[in-house]
């Protein structure tokens, strides 16, 4: 049975690419008859001698590509002759571990549909996960940071008696559903990939936004291939990097397992960003670090270890993901970092961006010109459309596939930009309800509906801060009932922690005021709250 036949993928109401844009994809050879398999057994053939690293305090490994690689192949092995094979879904929630990339290069070499989580996500979101993919494997640990993945997963994988639930790591009694990792590696290695329609579902990443429950982001094959190819034709110059991104992250995931593939640089993983860790880490190894969200940068640079001999490391920094202030930029330029800037989303990963050749005023003061392949317009209400070979294929839910996209493929990105003469994006302003949280989006409606369930609450809005370390967080503003008290913010920090919701997503500041901004008709006016609260202000 095929990708495009079996249950999990073919009920995902994905919409239809117009033949217009699979005819030039096709004859630029952006899109390829080729699947992730194929990438990933390739790049491992050429690059199997290379170091792959997990720099850990609790699951530390050490070891190279063609390690990794033979481990993945067992993996697959022993899942395919338990009946997993193309099409199927394979969900895994790890922190930067190498079994998180043995268990995408298996998934990979099996034409599963890869689905990871990121690994700080609460029972509210994993529930929600596995309910809308439905996998034939949930891959997870037992135990990392503050989650407790056990009890996470003990009655939601119940809920899908079919899967397999592997444990990294068991040190404990396991529920009867689960399994240790570790026992399902050491089959006969998978000889090679399996083969896959390559228009077909590859990937899931679910990402938060205007919903209330995350989004689940659909790309193929094809769009996945293409994002590696555009993001390897972006690759910094320099030492190689150490990755601290969560690899539950699409692009986190996609900068660990596939890029060091085409690019050929060994892995070094972080499983937890403190950047003194880092910083020793890059005088130790000979590491740079290439980019990703701002705080990622300004955390190496405000921590009192910084050095010269680092700054030496980093010739050149991509940054984006969030929000990324002009002054941080020129700060890490006036140090001697030749910074560029970025723009994309999980929908749609790579739109814009800057090249190291670009003069100062555009690398530094605008998120770039369309990147090979993609095409840029403006609404009439200056909402950024975009389209291109990595743009994704849909959500899991056909209504928001069908409000994202028009018929002549464009994508509504939710952004407000503007284009100069020279073509080059800035972006100004967010129509959609989101809070992009250290480069980790935050749905505003999830967040407001679980705090309206405190009985003094009369009226809430959640929306984005600037934080100096993430871009942005997380503020409440709230109007509260006549005559009642207003909750504290610990007190509704301990309510969502109740409700299951990631602590990553929790108000960091709380507004209390007698009305919020409206228009005429009564809807709230966020662009005004964020506005003052940009100014170090919450008014009503």
């Amino acid at each position: 049975m095929t990708a495009s036949t079996r249950p999990a993928s073919a009920r995902w109401p994905l919409r239809t690419v117009p033949g217009e844009l699979v005819r030039r994809y096709r004859d630029e050879g952006w899109w390829r008859d080729e699947s992730l398999g194929d990438v990933v057994a390739r790049g491992l053939r050429n690059a199997g001698d290379n170091e792959f690293r997990v720099h850990s305090a609790v699951r530390p490994w050490q070891g190279t590509f063609a390690d990794v690689d033979r481990a993945a192949r067992s993996l697959a092995s022993a899942l395919q002759s338990r009946g997993v094979g193309p099409g199927d879904v394979v969900v895994f929630q790890l922190p930067n571990w190498v079994e998180a990339a043995i268990t995408f290069w298996a998934s990979a070499f099996l034409g599963a549909v890869v689905v990871p989580i990121v690994h700080f996500y609460g029972p509210k979101e994993v529930r929600y996960v596995l309910d809308v993919t439905r996998p034939s494997v949930i891959v997870t640990p037992e135990q990392f940071g503050f989650n407790d993945y056990l009890a996470n997963y003990a009655e939601a994988a119940d809920d899908h008696p079919d899967a397999t639930w592997l444990v990294v790591g068991a040190s404990s009694t396991l529920p009867a559903r689960a399994t240790r990792f570790e026992d399902r590696i050491g089959d006969d290695p998978l000889s090679a990939p399996l083969p896959v329609d390559p228009t077909s579902p590859a990937l899931v990443g679910f990402t938060s936004g205007t919903t209330r429950d995350p989004k689940g982001v659909v790309h193929s094959h094809q769009t996945i291939a293409f994002e590696t190819r555009q993001l390897d034709a972006n690759y910094p110059h320099g030492p190689p990097p150490v990755t601290g991104t969560p690899v539950g992250h699409f692009i986190g995931m996609l900068a660990a397992f596939l890029l060091p593939l085409a690019t050929a640089v060994p892995v070094n993983l972080v499983d937890v960003w403190d950047p003194g860790v880092v910083l020793r880490l890059m005088t130790e190894h000979g590491l740079s670090f290439h980019g990703g969200a701002t705080y990622f940068l300004t955390s190496l640079l405000d921590h009192p270890d910084f050095e010269p001999e680092h700054l030496a490391l980093m010739p050149s920094c991509g940054l984006g993901g969030s929000s990324v202030p002009e002054a941080v930029t020129r700060r890490a330029e006036e140090l001697g970092i030749k910074v560029f800037r970025s723009y994309g989303s999980t929908e749609h990963p790579s739109i814009t961006g800057s090249p190291r050749t670009d003069p100062a005023e555009k690398r530094l003061g605008t998120d770039g010109r369309p990147l090979l392949g993609v095409e840029v317009r403006l609404d009439a209400d200056g909402q950024i459309l975009s389209r291109g070979p990595d743009c994704f294929l849909g959500y899991t839910s056909g209504e928001l596939t069908d409000a994202a996209f028009d018929d002549e493929g464009w994508y509504r990105t939710g952004d407000v930009g503007t284009l100069d003469d020279d073509g080059y994006l800035t972006i100004v302003d967010r129509i959609s309800d989101v809070i992009i949280r250290g480069g980790e989006n935050i749905s505003a409606v999830e967040v407001e509906d679980l705090l309206m369930q405190i009985d003094e609450i009369a009226e809430v809005s959640v929306v984005s801060e600037p934080d100096d370390r993430l871009g942005e967080r997380a503020a409440a503003v709230v109007r509260v009932h006549p005559d009642a008290t207003a909750p504290t913010l610990a007190a509704m920090q301990q309510h969502l922690a109740t409700t299951g919701l990631a602590r990553q997503k929790w108000p960091e500041s709380l507004y209390v005021v007698d009305d919020l901004p409206r228009t005429p008709s009564g809807k709230v006016q966020k662009f005004v709250l964020r506005q003052g609260l940009r100014r170090g202000e919450a008014r009503g």
